[in-house]
């Protein structure tokens, strides 16, 4: 069995901080690398918008998933980003 531990890292949102369009208290959001972003401590996340911006990372907690929950999110992200995508392709 591998103990590599995957790179995907995920957070919760416990503060919309003002961006009531964009996050959702209580929601989980997949954090994109960005070591600059790190640096000042802000986290890039793909908000509701489907969008990857810089949050402030006082907004979020990190969470740790289980290996099968990283695997279905992970499926879950791809598929909304695919259909994101499609409908977006159809408006031009």
């Amino acid at each position: 069995m591998s103990t590599r531990r995957s790179s995907r890292r995920y957070v919760v949102c416990v503060n919309d901080g003002g961006y009531r369009a964009s996050l959702i208290p209580r929601r989980l959001y997949r954090v994109l690398p960005d070591a600059e972003a790190d640096k000042r401590r802000l986290v890039r996340v793909v908000d509701e918008s489907g969008e990857d911006y810089l949050y402030p990372a006082t907004l979020f907690l990190t969470i740790s998933l289980p290996r099968g929950a990283e695997r279905m999110f992970a499926k879950v992200s791809s598929n909304t980003a695919l259909q994101r995508t499609a409908r977006a392709a159809g408006r031009r």
